[in-house]
């Protein structure tokens, strides 16, 4: 599960842009440490699980990623 850094969509849509993959530091579960690439009043950093961010969803029907590589930066 190796995630690069650059620009993710969202399977709803919206952008963000991974920086890095980073372990908790007790139980070194692996996160993506990810920003928003629009106005997001609630945070502009966020973290998921690495399990969470390369997992599949059920979207309109469809399995779709939940992340989809776009491109480097």
């Amino acid at each position: 599960m190796d995630i690069k850094p650059g620009i993710y969509r969202h399977y709803k849509g919206k952008e963000y842009r991974v920086h890095f993959v980073a372990k908790h530091s007790e139980t070194l579960e692996k996160f993506v440490v990810y920003e928003t690439l629009y106005d997001n009043p609630e945070s502009k950093f966020w973290i998921r699980p690495i399990e969470l961010f390369t997992d599949n969803v059920k979207w309109n029907g469809d399995i779709v990623p939940h992340f989809t590589f776009v491109r480097e930066e």
